[in-house]
């Protein structure tokens, strides 16, 4: 008889139970009542709500503030990583702690100073705002706080896998005559593009869902500087349920949507690694 594998889990069937009832209580049975709460609304009425003038101009900032701000994070948080995984420097632990500083910094504390910063009279805002950058109560705050919250997820995501490369590789590929350009394409890139775009991908995801870090700075003008998920609170506030389910499953819908794509890219960009 074949020796079975040792597995310190228990069987397959009670964890798979567990896992199972985790992801149902916590994610698929709130999501599964916003959805069926929502259809009971009425095809024309969810149509108009979702399409408002006020609703697309939240969706337009929404998804390209998001965008903008998980390619900043895909190219810097790359460099970032890089320089933290192949170098020593005085002060890189203090560097490298930082990185999760947006996790354990308070919304609440952060962006007041951060618009005091950027505003007018602020002290960045004295020298960017003559120069015609305006980096309080405008799209470009939005784009700023959502940089700020998604940094962590692509420096973390990519860290690790560039600490686990084998210099060897590299090296046999200088040896074989490599330049530094061919080495980083042909050996490298490979293997960093899945993490990055995964990376990318929870960076992108965190920032359409943000809010706390968004409010202070972008100043929640109609139609200029309002995103989704503060015109759903706003709605609450209202009491107009329907139309705050209504925006919610059109963001659900269109992150997911949006997911599936990146992990088909995944999964095309993995191709490269093997």
């Amino acid at each position: 008889m074949a020796a079975k594998k040792f597995n310190a889990l228990p069987g397959f069937g009670l964890t798979m139970g567990f896992t199972l009832f985790y992801l149902s209580a916590i994610v698929l049975i709130p999501l599964a009542g916003l959805v069926f709460k929502t259809l009971e609304i009425p095809w024309r009425d969810f149509w108009h709500l979702a399409t408002t003038d006020r609703s697309l101009a939240a969706y337009k900032l929404t998804f390209g503030a998001s965008l903008v701000a998980a390619f900043a994070n895909a190219v810097f948080g790359t460099l970032l990583a890089w320089v933290l995984a192949r170098y020593e420097f005085p002060g890189r632990r203090f560097i490298d702690a930082l990185v999760d500083f947006p996790f354990a910094l308070p919304t609440a504390v952060a962006w007041p100073t951060m618009a005091n910063i950027f505003a007018e009279n602020g002290w960045l805002g004295k020298l960017l705002v003559p120069l015609g950058i305006n980096g309080a109560f405008s799209p470009l705050g939005v784009v700023i706080a959502l940089t700020f919250v998604g940094m962590p997820f692509a420096v973390r995501t990519l860290q690790p896998v560039l600490e686990s490369l084998e210099r060897e590789v590299e090296e046999a590929a200088a040896t074989l005559g490599a330049g530094r350009l061919r080495t980083f394409v042909s050996v490298i890139a490979p293997t960093l593009l899945p993490p990055v775009i995964t990376g990318f991908a929870l960076a992108f995801a965190r920032a359409i869902g943000e809010y706390g870090s968004v409010v202070f700075i972008s100043g929640n003008v109609p139609f200029k500087t309002e995103i989704a998920p503060y015109l759903i609170v706003m709605r609450l506030e209202e009491y107009d349920y329907a139309g705050a389910m209504t925006l919610a499953v059109v963001l659900l819908v269109f992150s997911f949507a949006l997911l599936a794509v990146i992990n088909l890219l995944e999964q095309w960009a993995s191709k490269f690694a093997k």
